[in-house]
């Protein structure tokens, strides 16, 4: 998927709250700076000679995206923070006794700023080198395939093992309350999908690139899974209750309505819209993809998601996952 930094907010933020990225990043760049207070900075001098560009330019554009470039790390030294980085390297960058006050960028902000500029080509080159290594970071920290990067989560285990039980509760009311043959279960499933992320199991399948022995819900988050199971446990209870009422089996258009009086429900908007948030924003920041019908809901990874999907305690859980797959599977078959 093409990514053009220079017009999205989203993935530039996507690789500066990646706190992983940017450390492979540092470590490959290898851009010089001072060393003050424990992190590398540069001054706008030296950002505009490590770009090419006037310091004028630079200041356009921290005048231009100032609170993003705050964000990021750039920040005003004054008073003793001033004093000190005129004590160590007052001579070496340039600083006069008299200045009052000093912009310093970090080593993300100088990213940031580089993946802004238009005039720059060293920034232009940077900008297509990072895009590339950014991907493979993830890649590498997911065990080289992103398909069940889902599965790193904490919390993902113990939601699939409760929805595997909402899973049997709903596939035996629709047998045993909803009168219409084997082809229900998929039906209604898919109602379920595009009612929750606007995808049928085969459009969601073609967009991760799945093949027809991967089974969908293995690879979906955990928010997800529960909008999933609430659906299927809410219209379990629903079909029974009016199966129960008319004292016979419902036909497809008591169903359907059934399902459509569910769907409208207020009460499941908020847990709905963070499905479609978390889906559409994790796919595209961690998978590289894009889905077309939730486009709208894509937004950056925060620095707290990075870590639940790519840290250290993830490996872990995934190593888990890994090797309790079999008996996990037989306990859902329970």
């Amino acid at each position: 998927m093409k990514k053009e930094l220079i017009d999205s907010s989203v993935d530039r933020k996507n690789i500066l709250n990646n706190s992983f990225a940017i450390a492979e990043l540092q470590g490959q760049l290898g851009i010089g700076g001072v060393l003050f207070e424990g992190e590398y900075r540069y001054t706008t001098q030296q950002v505009a000679d490590f770009y090419e560009v006037s310091v004028r330019t630079v200041r356009r554009y921290l005048s231009k995206f100032e609170a993003e470039l705050r964000e990021s790390g750039y920040v005003d030294l004054e008073n003793d923070a001033l004093d000190l980085w005129k004590t160590q390297f007052g001579s070496d960058t340039d600083v006069t006794t008299k200045l009052t006050r000093l912009g310093v960028f970090n080593f993300k902000a100088l990213l940031n700023i580089g993946f802004l500029l238009k005039e720059s080509e060293k920034a232009r080159i940077l900008r297509g080198l990072v895009l590339d290594l950014v991907i493979n970071v993830v890649a590498k920290r997911a065990g080289g395939d992103t398909k069940y990067i889902n599965q790193r989560e904490d919390s993902y285990l113990l939601t699939t093992y409760m929805g595997e039980g909402y899973r049997k509760e709903f596939t035996g009311a629709l047998d045993k309350y909803v009168d219409l043959g084997p082809f229900k279960y998929t039906f209604y499933t898919n109602k379920i999908y595009v009612s929750i992320f606007k995808e049928h199991a085969a459009e969601y399948k073609k967009i991760l690139s799945l093949s027809k022995h991967d089974k969908i819900r293995d690879t979906m988050y955990s928010e997800v899974l529960t909008a999933i199971a609430t659906y299927e446990t809410g219209l379990a209870h629903e079909l029974k209750r009016e199966s129960e009422r008319l004292k016979r089996k419902l036909n497809s258009t008591e169903a359907d309505k059934l399902f459509k009086d569910f769907e409208d429900n207020p009460a499941f908007k908020p847990q709905i819209e963070v499905a479609r948030r978390k889906m559409a924003s994790r796919d595209y920041g961690l998978r590289d993809t894009m889905h077309p019908k939730l486009e709208d809901y894509v937004g950056p990874i925060d620095v707290e998601d990075f870590e639940r999907f790519l840290g250290e305690k993830s490996a872990d859980l995934a190593k888990q996952i890994e090797r309790s797959r079999e008996v996990f599977k037989r306990l859902k078959d329970q």
